[in-house]
């Protein structure tokens, strides 16, 4: 079992190691350099009103992403009950978006949540506890807001001067075939945590006695375990407690997909400022992501550039897209490349070296 648990750590480790930079940047840039190769245009590029205004709307944008980051923080401090500080909470979510934006999409964090989470001494039902149920609160998130958005906007909010389902071709079926999986594995996870985790346990122990899943017996066991244990501690929580997890939640990614709003119009001088052209231009945000979350690519680098253009279409001239995207994604995207690059050697470095030490002391 020891040996398992440290393949798999070694595993996590190597999903998490700075070098793994290269290659979204490499995929991204050279979808960038490539688009801009056919597609801009130097006379509508000269046009861009590089001015104070201009900058004060980048300047917001960039302010998102900080607030966005402090409500993911925020939200760590109150899933571990205060038991990370504010310093704590912010490098971990660092680590964490950095290992998202460094695996394809369609993978997500769940396996590194969980091992960063225990090497900071929490206890595997706690740990669990907070992985899973971000799972089940993100799933929330999305499946109140997905079909919402489709409603006020309808099919116009996938794809510019679409008037039917039947114009949207792959990207409704892509769009729809992810709330449905959403509604799926949210609520399997909802019913394991809250209505009947002895089921949830009996699934684990099932899964557990596979043949095909024995390198992971004794892993499956545990978590069998430790879901029970989890729903424990979760039906004790407060309705307080639960709203602030959820205000939280709601808060990141709200700020995520307004930073599009903002990029644009420093851009775009002729988008509107009314409510329904910006509610929409958020709307082609989480639709687009909501899209890109197949992507076989590390962050969706590459595919998010390509996509960006055909989204914003209506509202972004062709010939520039691409700068638009390229600003968007220097804002959201490769920051936390570079900093996950700076702040995971330096923390595995005090890992190891509390290891070294709490190894000694057993000694």
């Amino acid at each position: 079992m020891e040996t398992s648990t440290q393949e798999n750590n070694d595993k996590i480790l190597d999903s998490i190691r700075t070098e793994r930079i290269v290659l979204p940047i490499l995929i991204g840039l050279g979808v960038v350099f490539y688009l801009m190769y056919i597609q801009l245009d130097r006379e509508l590029f000269k046009e861009i009103p590089w001015n104070a205004t201009a900058f004060f709307w980048i300047g917001m944008a960039i302010l998102t992403y900080v607030v966005r980051h402090l409500f993911y923080a925020w939200r760590l401090r109150i899933l571990t009950d205060k038991l990370f500080s504010w310093y704590k909470s912010i490098e971990l979510i660092f680590i964490w978006e950095f290992s998202s934006a460094v695996s394809p999409t369609s993978i997500g964090g769940a396996a590194v949540a969980l091992f960063l989470l225990a090497q900071e001494k929490l206890s595997t039902a706690k740990t669990v506890s907070i992985v899973f149920y971000t799972m089940v609160i993100d799933t929330l998130f999305f499946l109140i807001s997905l079909p919402l958005i489709y409603l006020i906007f309808g099919p116009v909010v996938l794809r510019p001067g679409a008037q039917s389902f039947s114009d949207l071709g792959a990207y409704g079926v892509t769009y729809f075939s992810v709330i449905a999986f959403m509604i799926v594995y949210g609520g399997i996870f909802f019913y394991g945590l809250f209505i009947r985790p002895d089921h949830f346990r009996r699934f684990f122990t099932w899964l557990s006695n596979r043949k095909i899943l024995e390198r992971f017996s004794e892993t499956l066991k545990k978590t069998a375990n430790d879901v029970v244990t989890t729903s424990v501690e979760l039906r004790k929580k407060s309705w307080g407690w639960h709203w602030r997890v959820l205000l939280a939640t709601t808060g990141a990614w709200f700020t995520r997909f307004l930073a599009v709003n903002f990029i644009i119009i420093a851009i775009i001088n002729s988008v509107g400022r009314d409510l329904w052209t910006q509610g929409l231009l958020y709307g082609r945000s989480k639709a687009m992501h909501t899209i890109t979350q197949f992507s076989p690519t590390p962050g969706g680098s590459g595919v998010s550039e390509y996509l960006f253009g055909g989204f914003f279409s209506d509202y972004i001239p062709v010939g520039i897209a691409i700068v638009v995207a390229l600003v968007w994604r220097l804002i959201t995207y490769y920051p936390y490349l570079i900093a996950g690059a700076i702040i995971i050697p330096n923390w595995i470095g005090k890992i190891i070296v509390r290891k070294r030490k709490e190894a000694a002391l057993k000694a």
